[in-house]
């Protein structure tokens, strides 16, 4: 990971509490070029809505973004972006972020931003650090898509680097869940074959650990996938502390496709889970 002695164009602070029978924040800051929108609740549940927002409008070479994120005990946020993060030409070095996340005990977050689109000669690395209770729940979905090049080709960035590392706290200290780590180079290997992209341009994946979290659910939502146009893995972690989580990797060329892919599987987990309805989140 790169030195903090990078310039921070960024950073934004919040954290997520239960105060008269809902979620709000108890703690907010930011400055650069992130912030929040004022938060809003999309049903009766009491889960809280906040939209992270860049007015620069996209990220581009040396740029570093910090996001932290705690959610208290009890409190449930869903954490959305307002349009698509765009990473531009990185020429020098690459654009980063670094995100670190902890879930109380009983908590609930969904992050669900929009896609990731890494245009010609972009270079992007995102670090994320979550550490949960074992009672909480965590939902997270991502889609990669590339972005326009004059000459039609897919892949034209140099680097997408996406790596999440999931804690539990177990009592006898935090334990590792798991460590997903993606990394497409696409100057140094035929992204486009086997064992790579397959011949797909788009990827999506989503992770969700709860104690609810087994083998069935792994199964079920695999077999949902089957009605898109993706091809689609799901993996499941060991147990650590009454606790698991899974991972699903979905190769498409439409990022509707995926959308509607992770969407359909998030709307399984937020019925039956908590009696909720499918996200929309109607930004456009």
């Amino acid at each position: 990971m790169a030195s903090l002695e990078r310039p921070v164009r960024g950073r934004l602070e919040l954290g997520v509490s239960v105060r008269g029978g809902r979620s709000v924040a108890s703690r907010q800051f930011h400055e650069g070029a992130l912030r929040v929108l004022r938060p809003h609740y999309l049903d009766e549940s009491g889960q809280v809505c906040f939209v992270m927002v860049n007015p620069g409008g996209a990220y581009l070479g040396a740029d570093l973004f910090l996001i932290d994120v705690e959610v208290e005990a009890g409190a449930e946020l869903l954490l959305t972006t307002q349009s698509a993060t765009k990473i531009y030409r990185t020429p020098g070095s690459f654009a980063e972020q670094r995100m670190s996340v902890r879930l109380g005990e009983g908590s609930r977050l969904e992050l669900m931003p929009d896609q990731l689109i890494a245009y010609r000669e972009a270079s992007y690395r995102q670090n994320s650090h979550i550490s949960l209770h074992p009672t909480s729940s965590l939902v997270m979905a991502e889609v990669i898509t590339p972005g326009w090049s004059p000459d039609g080709a897919a892949f034209k960035y140099e680097e997408v680097r996406l790596r999440n590392e999931i804690w539990i706290d177990s009592g006898n200290g935090p334990k590792l869940l798991a460590l997903d780590n993606l990394l497409v180079i696409p100057p140094v290997n035929d992204v486009t074959g086997m064992g790579f992209m397959e011949g797909f341009s788009h990827l999506g994946s989503l992770v969700v650990v709860d104690p609810r979290v087994d083998q069935g659910l792994a199964d079920e939502l695999h077999a949902i996938t089957r009605d898109f146009d993706a091809y689609t893995g799901v993996s499941l972690t060991a147990a650590i502390a009454g606790t698991a989580g899974l991972v699903l990797r979905s190769l498409s060329n439409s990022t509707e496709e995926l959308n509607k892919l992770l969407g359909t599987c998030t709307g399984v987990l937020r019925e039956r889970w908590h009696g909720q309805g499918p996200l929309n989140l109607r930004k456009y």
